[in-house]
């Protein structure tokens, strides 16, 4: 069975979701000893992939060739292909498909990702504003793929698809230790997200005015200076917060390692991989009790509210009953051990398999 896996949204420079999604995919397929061939653009891309796969250089995914793609997975043997969006030319294959849903947060919060062009942007947001394209585009695949059980419900309720779906987790692709004989236990409060509205920065900050001074609110990513300086409103007098606009990974495992624990104050969200990163840890996890979360943190996380800082702070506080925080360390690693890549891979091959025998 000859299977071709769409890396051709691989970034050049560093991973974005679907980029880090792409790469763990094929990684897990390597690790996993299961033959398959990646399709890119650029071999620039190559530097973010597992190494020693087999590659074949296409068009890129928004050129006018797209619409012969086909075509030539034809010609070179495809069985099944699979890609992690939703978008790929399909016209005329012989092959069997399996097309990506993340999620369904743009269809509720529709700006799309600035790093698109500006055309791009444009048609993202009409495509989002109603449901049919969608189901027009799932519909010409054999089967649907999504990251989450939770994503895969909203899908059906939504009716974007008539195919079935699976759910293929993501997972860290990050080298992280679970354990740290130099470990301190610090008053950091650690945040990994963007800073778009639905991930509701604000009620950290406005949490930490619930705390004790010696804590402090790591915002580890980049962000705007507009963006910044809406946040910066919020900082009452004696309170921590430390803006990092960006960090490494190694930076980022060391801050996590010691935190007291990861916090996320999201109302929308397609997975919530620095849960599981935190969880495999021993990093306790705050965040809030919504539906996604409740399916990665499992039980392995304190929740709150997502309008309520006063809620954030009591959570924090918890954590300094030393049975409370053994117990969501021990639950946590548990949990987090259900997410890897390899794991993914072979819910993903199981469906090629089945594919491929009809």
């Amino acid at each position: 069975m000859n299977i071709f896996i769409d890396a051709r949204w691989t970034r050049t420079d560093y991973h974005d979701g679907i980029s880090r999604y792409t790469a763990g995919v094929v990684q897990g397929f390597k690790d996993s000893n299961i033959p398959i061939t990646i399709l890119i653009h650029n071999t620039d891309q190559l530097r973010l992939l597992p190494a020693d796969i087999p590659y074949i250089v296409v068009n890129h995914p928004v050129s006018i060739k797209e619409l012969f793609l086909a075509r030539k997975l034809n010609q070179l043997g495809a069985d099944v292909v699979f890609s992690p969006l939703q978008t790929m030319g399909s016209w005329g294959r012989k092959y069997k498909l399996i097309l990506t849903l993340q999620d369904i947060i743009y269809y509720r919060h529709p700006k799309p990702p600035t790093n698109l062009p500006a055309w791009i942007r444009v048609v993202w947001r009409l495509f989002h504003m109603v449901k049919w394209p969608q189901r027009l585009i799932l519909n010409a695949a054999d089967y649907v793929a999504t990251v989450s059980h939770t994503s895969k419900k909203f899908i059906t309720d939504m009716h974007l698809t008539d195919r079935q779906i699976v759910v293929v987790y993501n997972a860290s692709s990050l080298d992280l230790p679970k354990t740290s004989d130099d470990r301190v236990r610090t008053k950091n409060i650690v945040y990994m997200g963007s800073f778009m509205p639905y991930k509701n920065v604000e009620v950290l900050i406005s949490g930490m005015a619930h705390l004790p001074a010696d804590y402090t609110l790591h915002l580890l990513s980049k962000i705007s200076a507009e963006r910044r300086a809406e946040l910066d409103k919020l900082i009452q007098p004696g309170v921590k917060v430390e803006f990092h606009n960006g960090v490494t990974d190694e930076q980022y495992i060391d801050l996590l390692l010691n935190a007291a624990c990861l916090a996320t104050g999201s109302t929308e969200e397609g997975f919530g991989l620095p849960i599981v990163e935190a969880q495999t840890m021993g990093t306790p996890v705050i965040c809030t009790k919504m539906e996604i979360f409740t399916e990665v943190a499992g039980k392995g996380a304190l929740f709150f509210d997502a309008n309520s800082p006063q809620q954030f702070a009591e959570q924090v506080l918890k954590l300094n009953d030393q049975t409370t925080l053994d117990n969501l360390i021990a639950t946590g690693h548990q949990q987090a051990n259900k997410f890897a890549w390899s794991k993914s891979a072979q819910a993903l091959y199981g469906v090629c398999e089945q594919l491929f025998k009809k």
